[in-house]
């Protein structure tokens, strides 16, 4: 500010005070944090007295908004585990499809390293990737939809709270990969696969993770994992347990990566973390197929 330069007085030449914003209003209300006279146009309300807009901007760029242990937003009560119900309402949606269509919605679809249909091959190795991501939407049995929804809906907002929603189903997503992936390195390359279970098996590893980094007792969802696993390693015939213990691995992996990532390098940190998971995937991927073709 030059010399010549001045500021509105808050005070008339030799009246009572007048609004720093507009002099020509007379006003005896100052502002309670920087008691400056305020006009009725200028006046915010605050939980005791008055403020200036000045003031209220100030504070407005100083509160800081609430975020969870991973850097997610604090969502309100009305808008709990939408992420949840969506990915629920996707896998409803196609599994009614399954019935309706039948088997050819199926093949097309299902994970598989690589087959010979419609007279011409077809698959994972043929470069039809996609089935590595939408086997995890495919269901057949209603028993089958019936458990891994009911797992989602346990899992599922818990999680979505504790990492928010776009660190939530990038770790869903990644998990049910890198069951496919898992999947598609070890079975034979004309067995297929499908379901959810990939994705649901990384969202346990995601929520040890969790509890360990939030100091909680951990025994009852060990306990629930190891059944789980019992279940698989004991209808190996029947399960595909390559995608359970793939979604395992590349849930906890992701997890550990978006849990513990340093606050001031957090998006850098989960961001990587997810990425390195799926570039695994995708060398899986890599080597099978050329071990195929």
């Amino acid at each position: 500010m030059s010399p010549d330069e001045q500021q509105p007085s808050a005070t008339g030449p030799a009246g009572p005070p007048v609004c720093y914003r507009h002099p020509d209003r007379e006003s005896n209300i100052r502002c309670t944090r920087c008691e400056r006279p305020v006009c009725g146009d200028c006046m915010v309300s605050a939980s005791v007295g008055f403020q200036c807009p000045d003031c209220v901007r100030q504070g407005s760029r100083q509160v800081r908004e609430a975020r969870t242990v991973a850097g997610g937003r604090v969502a309100p009560t009305t808008a709990t585990a939408i992420v949840t119900k969506t990915l629920i309402g996707l896998n409803l949606a196609v599994f009614v499809l399954v019935q309706v269509v039948g088997n050819t919605f199926v093949d097309r679809w299902i994970l598989v390293g690589r087959f010979f249909m419609g007279g011409e091959w077809q698959g994972v190795a043929e470069g039809q990737w996609y089935r590595l991501l939408t086997a995890t939407f495919l269901h057949q049995q209603f028993w089958h939809i019936g458990l891994n929804m009911l797992g989602l809906w346990m899992l599922g907002p818990p999680l979505e709270a504790a990492l928010g929603r776009s660190r939530f189903v990038a770790l869903y997503l990644v998990a049910g990969l890198g069951g496919s992936a898992l999947s598609y390195l070890i079975a034979e390359p004309n067995q297929g696969s499908l379901g959810a279970s990939g994705a649901l098996f990384g969202l346990f590893g995601a929520m040890i993770v969790l509890g360990r980094r939030m100091n909680y007792d951990l025994k009852p969802l060990i306990i629930l994992l190891a059944l789980n696993l019992m279940i698989t390693f004991l209808n190996m015939s029947t399960i595909d347990w390559r995608a359970h213990l793939g979604g395992l691995v590349a849930g906890t992996l992701a997890a550990i990566g978006v849990v513990y990532a340093p606050a001031r390098q957090r998006t850098l940190v989960q961001v990587g973390s997810l990425l390195a998971v799926l570039a695994i995937v995708v060398a899986i991927v890599l080597i099978r197929t050329a071990q195929i073709v």
